[in-house]
């Protein structure tokens, strides 16, 4: 618990004090007018995104305890990681792609994801739930499907939705506060009104743009089964997600920011901010697209 708050904190520091800077360097601040507030929102909301894919491959490894495996050493004498370093290996030069950092992560969860900041510096890793879990041609598709979330470079595209969603949020609040404390007789009173609004206009529009984003990611979900269908085959594909859907499957909370990579997610209070499509859902769209 203490390391996942530093490196939370770390982050999070890091973040302030590296946008902070370029605010200051440019000289822009959000009271100078509507030009330089989008500006300021922009940067703040773009910023931080980016700034957390550059050190996700970093923080991943970190906060999920992730063991790399160097297969160019030879065989490591396990022979689940030997497996798992060449079977990525194959499905990476399928997929025309760099091959990626390879990495075991020690988790009773049945779960795999994908993460980094670009196609030449992306990971693949594995928890030690699913190697005991699924058989070798579901973990395949499984892998398949990560190695399509690097192909897709739908980190990337998450990082570019979430940004702009962050900017929107920052610039319409403070739009709204504005208005609205204009609008206060009590001048005394009008910047407690000013941050009240604006705090429960980001709160409100914050979830509405968590509903965006969540169907985006639910739509990369059925991309990446489709080319992990492709990459491993599409009944392997079917097959690891029925073993998914067959227990329970708990989700490690140690890095939630990965929630959305994992190959599944838990069953969330409403469909709509689920970041994953129910598991009989992806496995119905496979079959269709494998008969047709």
């Amino acid at each position: 618990m203490a390391k996942r708050i530093f490196l939370f904190l770390l982050t999070n520091i890091a973040v302030v004090t590296t946008i902070s800077i370029i605010l200051s360097v440019l000289g822009i601040r959000p009271g100078d007018g509507m030009g330089p507030l989008a500006l300021f929102c922009l940067i703040w909301g773009m910023g931080g995104a980016f700034i957390s894919l550059a050190i996700s491959r970093w923080m991943a490894k970190r906060a999920m305890g992730v063991q790399l495996v160097d297969g160019n050493t030879g065989n490591t004498g396990n022979a689940d990681a030997d497996w798992l370093y060449r079977t990525v290996e194959k499905l990476s030069q399928q997929a025309q792609l760099p091959m990626p950092e390879v990495g075991i992560y020690d988790s009773p969860e049945v779960n795999a994801f994908a993460t980094g900041p670009s196609k030449n510096r992306s990971l693949v890793a594995v928890s030690t739930g699913i190697l005991r879990a699924m058989k070798r041609n579901e973990l395949e598709a499984v892998l398949g499907h990560e190695i399509s979330h690097v192909a897709n470079g739908d980190m990337v595209t998450m990082t570019l939705l979430q940004g702009v969603m962050n900017a929107f949020v920052m610039f319409l609040a403070r739009v709204i506060a504005s208005i609205v404390a204009g609008q206060s007789k009590s001048e005394r009173g009008s910047g407690g009104i000013y941050f009240l609004v604006r705090i429960v206009v980001e709160i409100v529009l914050g979830i509405a743009g968590s509903l965006v984003t969540a169907w985006f990611s639910r739509y990369r979900e059925f991309r990446a089964d489709a080319g992990g269908g492709a990459l491993a085959g599409n009944e392997n594909m079917v097959a690891a997600l029925q073993r998914l859907a067959e227990g329970p499957q708990g989700v490690d909370p140690r890095a939630p920011a990965l929630a959305s990579f994992k190959i599944s997610g838990a069953p969330g209070f409403m469909a709509l901010f689920s970041t994953h499509p129910p598991l009989e859902v992806r496995i119905a769209a496979l079959r269709h697209r494998s008969s047709n």
